[in-house]
């Protein structure tokens, strides 16, 4: 099963992820978002739409921008909406 592992602290782990580009969006039903904190950073991508991003927090350890998550995709995107998914040294496997 898929999970999320920053600074020892598992931040997501789900049987039903969705793999795009690479990368595994995690429901988020499947994450601890008491471990992630908004940030105020966007990028856009062409065809999945504006993601918002989170820093990842763990025993008062801070990766920024660590978690993005598409809020409103794009049509081609709509199956990770609110999805979330890791980068920044979140081991993801």
């Amino acid at each position: 099963m898929p999970k999320a592992v920053w600074n020892g602290a598992v931040i997501a782990e789900s049987d039903a992820t969705v793999m795009v580009e690479g990368n595994h969006y995690f429901p988020p039903d499947s994450v601890d978002m008491n471990l992630l904190h908004e940030v105020d950073k966007t990028t856009v991508c062409p065809w999945k739409g504006t993601a918002s991003y989170y820093d990842v927090v763990v025993d008062g350890q801070v990766n920024s921008g660590a978690a993005w998550t598409y809020r409103e995709p794009k049509p081609k995107a709509a199956h990770i909406a609110d999805h979330i998914a890791f980068w920044g040294g979140v081991q993801v496997g």
